[in-house]
């Protein structure tokens, strides 16, 4: 693009503090005249320019075209940029890298609609801009630099000859990553993704051999609502087969974080979605910047159609990198997904010479395999490809294609691949298992408060609240989002990210209230929901105290309180004892000893439930990673401020402790019959660049630990033997893990924490974090958790963690109601603790229930489930509710096959 200058255009402006305005409201905003060199836009504003002009006589017959500059500063997509808007519609997008806009008459008459967004930082001078304070600061952020009529120049020639072996074949593919939210809010997004993808509309009719390919089904709702003449043009193109439409989930989600049943639906919804659009369906599971992925992945991607997974994260490593670009990802149930990693090590190539030719000289595979896939194009804001992106693959001579037909030809002519089993540990970022703590407890919440809802509100039968289900699994998808669920965004973010999932959790709490009192009826009776799959019998508080419960798996029963004849707990000033267990602890409430007394050892061997302080420093990017370093400086919290003591059916130690600028509060209880010592906590945290941790020294040695993922568990090494060892230094799990030999156990449970490390026979728990990047008042503030320590004999099958843990995060839900004394209804029962039931809820297209089920213990089983919901036919189906098999249900029961951590989705008809 030529640089010289030009004739210049006359620009009026018009500023729009606080949320944006349409294009109808901004036209009649009271424009002033603007000049080259005026300061514009306060942080986070937006300023419509009205552009106008001529072309003069002697350029009558050029490429004329309106050139840029509105002080763009800082890198590509972290700057200002603006949507060009001609005859009320949006036209294409000016940013760093696009800064041109073609004219094609005399006359020039549009609009640009700039956002003045600041940039965050990820590191660096203490403390960081708060996003949310200069959303009220009254500076100007940018100086107009440029805005002038020029000619733009025919494209240079080179930039040279490839010099790698012709047999290997790239196939290039338009793209521009677009996070959904991260250094700047939702709202933002949006107008990104506008002027990215209306630039690339653009670029299509110009170019007719190129592809560009977009992922993010929530992107394209947001483009159908908010922008229709763009969503109109794609889905044109998208029939032309220009336009790909790629990734399967709903957002591109964080993988590690979600429960199992979010994943599904990060599925059902995104695929669901292109098919019903679109006619399409795409095949490719598409995360290219998503911190780690779980090894029940491969079996989720198969379940919901998908055959090819893509990312490129991994290639960040920062101890062993990637051995394979093309290989076979098998999971933890044996399924095996063709998986490829784009050599070039980005998704957002700039098409030169050099990293071309870098693209394929890096590729591994080249034995195996004789293509890879090269992601081209500016990302977040930055508009995608630029032409002269395309005029360098014409000159190279790399085709530009569509992903799903570089997929289906590489693995069919692919012989040999390697095969990597089991998760795909991302070798940084693990301080995001801990960021951000209120939000991932939220989550949690949230989740769990959907699954609720959608199983009363199935019992209580009628008209089942579809919309309103579906809309708050579209908010909780859009907050797992991989910059926002793992604590890696902006303050502003997390302003409406918490106030978004405490919405979701209030009104799915709401729906299953709803949905109880219409099952329990009106009445001063007592009704006890129990949601998870098993029976089960437990200490509750209730209005008179503390009383055992008894109800049965997925249902609910009718509860006569009476005094308890059993054992209570036994509690002294340094002591409690149930049946099962005795505590001690110190005068600090520090504990000494765990003495089991049903098998007769010790559980401890130092001091247990011991908060550490940790150092947290990470060398570069701070919410996200946790450096290896930190291990080597902390301090021991044992001050103790007050202690209280109380028995009965749930034995109490009370106590807090103060630290820092930071207060703690916790309730240690064990309750009569129960082998679970839990620890329910509030801390007032206002620590900077600490790290809190919860530290278990124990009496079992094992050269691997067990953490439960999403739909099974995983094993990982508690020593550091090998390079791969001592990268997991910290590593992620959903409810508890477990530390066991076989005959013993002790697993660490928790309502809302991720962050794990068991190093030879020390158990450890990551319960806060004080990143000031790019959030300076991360997790400031209040904070309620509940972590837990479950000795067991045997191995944790045996011992009932996998039931400990559900028991945790899915309390008995109490309702008032009518139904007769001793009555009880369990919608699902299943003959073996083996396999667990993870949802029930109606199906997307017809009145069927569909109950989703796996097998947990990682073992093969027959399973009989008696369900007493509707059911004149049961079918097995995908992810996507889509018919595999009828299977034989007589008399409300049907017999299951399951092979070791499969995923069964079985549909009942009425």
């Amino acid at each position: 693009m030529t640089e010289e200058s030009g004739t210049p255009l006359e620009l009026t402006a018009f500023c729009v503090r606080g949320e944006p305005i349409t294009y109808a409201e901004a036209i009649r905003g009271p424009f002033a005249p603007i000049r080259i060199g005026d300061a514009w836009g306060p942080p986070w504003s937006t300023t419509w320019f009205h552009v106008t002009g001529h072309v003069t006589n002697d350029r009558v017959g050029q490429r004329v075209v309106a050139l840029f500059d509105l002080g763009f500063d800082g890198p590509t997509g972290f700057t200002c940029e603006a949507q060009a808007w001609k005859d009320g519609k949006p036209w294409r997008g000016v940013d760093p890298n696009h800064r041109w806009l073609p004219i094609d008459g005399p006359e020039v008459d549009f609009y640009l609609e700039a956002a003045a967004n600041p940039r965050a930082t990820e590191q660096g001078s203490e403390p960081a801009a708060s996003m949310i304070a200069l959303r009220d600061s009254p500076e100007p952020a940018f100086v107009l630099r440029r805005a002038d009529l020029t000619v733009r120049s025919a494209s240079e020639n080179g930039p040279g000859r490839l010099s790698f072996d012709s047999s290997h074949r790239i196939t290039a593919v338009g793209h521009a990553h677009i996070d959904t939210a991260w250094e700047w809010p939702v709202r933002e997004a949006k107008r990104k993704v506008a002027r990215s993808w209306s630039t690339q509309l653009a670029l299509l009719d110009e170019y007719p051999d190129y592809i560009f390919a977009a992922s993010q089904p929530l992107q394209y709702a947001w483009m159908q609502e908010s922008y229709p003449d763009i969503y109109r043009r794609i889905k044109e193109k998208v029939a032309a087969g220009r336009w790909e439409p790629v990734g399967a989930m709903w957002v591109e989600a964080d993988c590690n974080l979600p429960s199992g049943e979010s994943l599904v639906r990060q599925l059902l919804l995104g695929k669901r979605f292109f098919m019903r659009e679109f006619g399409h369906e795409t095949r490719i599971l598409w995360l290219p910047d998503v911190f780690g992925y779980p090894g029940n992945l491969p079996q989720l991607m198969s379940e919901a159609g998908c055959d090819y997974f893509l990312t490129q994260k991994l290639s960040w490593n920062d101890t062993n990198k990637p051995e394979h670009h093309t290989f076979v990802w098998e999971g933890i149930d044996g399924t095996r997904i063709f998986t490829h990693f784009p050599p070039a090590d980005t998704y957002n190539g700039s098409f030169t010479l050099e990293e071309v030719e870098q693209s394929v000289r890096n590729f591994k595979d080249g034995r195996s395999s004789h293509r890879s896939l090269y992601l081209f194009g500016w990302g977040d804001g930055g508009g995608g490809p630029q032409p002269e992106m395309i005029d360098s693959a014409h000159r190279l001579g790399v085709e530009i294609g569509r992903a799903d037909d570089f997929f289906e030809a590489a693995s069919a002519e692919a012989n040999g691949l390697a095969t990597s089993a089991g998760e795909l540990y991302f070798e940084l970022h693990r301080g995001t298992y801990t960021s951000q703590s209120r939000t991932k407890r939220l989550n949690r919440k949230a989740q769990e408060a959907l699954r609720e809802a959608e199983m009363w509100s199935v019992a209580a039968g009628g008209s089942y609240p579809s919309a309103e289900l579906n809309a708050l699994w579209q908010k909780l998808l859009l907050n797992q989002f991989h910059d926002i669920l793992p604590g890696s965004s902006i303050d502003w973010v997390y302003e409406e990210t918490e106030r978004d999932l405490e919405d979701v959790a209030a009104r799915a709490s709401s729906l299953s209230e709803l949905a109880m009192s219409a099952i329990a009826g009106k009445g001063e009776g007592l009704v006890a929901f129990n949601s998870t799959s098993h029976p089960r019998s437990e200490i509750v508080s209730t209005a008179d105290g503390y009383a055992r419960i008894e109800a049965p798996s997925c249902g609910w029963v009718t509860v006569r309180l009476a005094n308890s004849t059993e054992p209570e707990v036994s509690v002294t000033d340094h002591s409690m004892e149930n049946e099962l267990l005795r505590v001690e602890w110190d005068d600090r409430a520090v504990l000494t000893s765990i003495w089991d007394k049903e098998v007769g050892r010790e559980v401890l061997s130092g001091p247990g439930n011991l908060l550490q302080l940790h150092d947290d420093n990470p060398a570069r990017w701070d919410a996200w990673d946790l450096d290896a370093v930190h291990r080597d400086s902390f301090v021991e919290l044992t001050a103790i401020e007050k202690l209280q003591v109380r028995g009965g059916h749930r034995g109490l130690l009370v106590f807090g402790r103060r630290f820092g600028e930071s207060w703690l509060f916790q309730s240690m209880s064990l309750d009569a019959g129960s082998r679970v010592l839990s620890f329910e906590t509030f801390v007032e945290w206002h620590e900077r660049h600490k790290m809190l941790k919860v530290a278990f020294p124990v009496t079992v040695e094992a050269r691997e630990a067990t953490y439960e993922i999403q739909f099974g568990h995983i094993r990982r090494p508690t020593h550091q033997d090998t390079s791969q060892a001592k990268a997991m230094f910290e590593v992620c799990a959903q409810r508890w893990a477990d530390l066991g030999d076989g005959d013993y156990g002790v697993a660490l449970l928790n309502d809302c924490k991720h962050g794990y490390d068991i190093h030879g026979s020390v158990m450890r728990l990551s319960l806060l974090r004080g990143p000031t990047h790019p959030d300076p008042t991360a997790d400031l503030g209040g904070h309620q958790f509940t972590y837990a320590l479950m000795p067991h004999p045997g191995d944790f099958r045996a011992g009932g963690v996998i039931e400990a843990a559900e028991d945790l995060n899915s309390p008995l839900l109490p309702a008032d109601g009518s139904l007769a004394g001793g009555s009880s209804r369990s919608l699902v029962e299943i003959d073996t603790r083996q396999v667990i039931v993870d949802a029930i809820k109606r199906a997307e297209d017809s009145d069927a229930t569909i109950v989703r089920l796996y097998e947990a213990w990682g073992r093969s089983c027959r399973a009989r489930l008696r369900t007493t919901l509707p059911a004149s036919r049961a079918f097995l189906c995908d992810l996507l509710e889509r018919n595999r098999t009828e299977v034989a249900i007589k008399d409300g029961v049907i017999e299951l096959e399951l092979t070791p951590f499969k995923i069964l989705t079985l549909k009942l008809e009425p």
